[in-house]
């Protein structure tokens, strides 16, 4: 019976919006990691296709599956091959499980809670690892790679450039310029690795050695002579320009589109005065983590 009402209220819904949009989004809350999931789902997007037949532009399709702490979402992602032969070209992402309580911060941060860092960990982990199986069958013997990452030269999860972030942000929250519930709804998955974390997965997969691992790391202030902001800039100003300019090019469209574009010209303004602050205190790195590792004999 909740299919043909599913099937009713998404129709509905779509027929009542005007323009047509191009996306849509179906969220299934409760026990979504089964076998069927896709299936469900596949049903709500063809009784959409199907009312849209004389649109001639594409819709795209965001689908979001959630489950209780602890559910094996295996099953899902091992039926996505199909899914994807059958409706075309997707993107999939799973999100690790620990992230839902990084309260205050955006990324990986020093304050966040262990488990955090260990969902994130493990992320890295699973996906660097999946990614050294499938080079490991494309490489001849004796074929290299040259891998970088952004990363850390240590174990502190230190992550200056999204934490300032998140402190201009958090600072429009205690204005009353953002609800605080959004900001702790957002978080950018990415985990930088030290060395010692890309050896052990090398190792861990065992097809390839290292040749190359090191560590390098220009300070914000030689990323904005890089970009050619030099003399005519207040001495506080330098090393703001271009790690401003980075950081907005890579977080804005992820920031538009959970926060809207209304803020982004204040938040980015209140970054520059964050990042200010914090080059008057100490040298700050970007970190780059960069391995080179040849394919063993088979």
């Amino acid at each position: 019976m909740t299919g043909p009402i599913a099937k009713e209220a998404i129709t509905a819904l779509y027929s009542s919006i005007s323009p047509s949009p191009s996306t849509l989004g179906i969220a299934d809350l409760w026990r979504s990691a089964g076998a069927n999931a896709l299936f469900s789902v596949s049903e709500l997007i063809k009784a959409v296709e199907n009312m849209r037949h004389n649109n001639n532009e594409p819709l795209a399709s965001q689908i979001f599956l959630n489950d209780l702490p602890g559910i094996d979402f295996n099953p899902v992602f091992r039926a996505l091959p199909k899914f994807q032969k059958e409706k075309g070209r997707c993107f999939f992402a799973g999100v690790p499980e620990g992230i839902e309580c990084n309260k205050g911060n955006i990324s990986m941060a020093s304050n966040s809670p262990p488990r955090v860092i260990d969902a994130c960990h493990r992320q890295f982990q699973n996906d660097f690892l999946a990614f050294l199986k499938n080079r490991a069958q494309e490489l001849v013997p004796g074929g290299r790679m040259v891998i970088t990452f952004m990363g850390r030269r240590g174990k502190d999860p230190w992550n200056p450039e999204w934490e300032l972030l998140a402190a201009a942000l958090n600072e429009m929250v205690s204005e009353g310029l953002i609800e605080e519930e959004k900001v702790d709804m957002f978080n950018i998955l990415h985990y930088k690795p030290c060395p010692s974390d890309v050896e052990a997965e090398v190792l861990k997969e065992g097809s390839f050695s290292i040749d190359r691992l090191e560590v390098s790391g220009p300070d914000w202030i030689a990323i904005d002579k890089e970009f050619g902001q030099r003399s005519n800039r207040e001495d506080e100003e330098v090393g703001v320009y271009g790690t401003m300019r980075c950081m907005r090019a890579v977080a804005e469209p992820m920031l538009i589109s959970h926060f809207g574009e209304g803020i982004m010209e204040d938040l980015f303004h209140r970054y520059r005065l964050v990042i200010i602050q914090q080059i008057a205190k100490e040298k700050t790195e970007l970190i780059n983590v960069t391995v080179s590792p040849t394919r063993r004999p088979a």
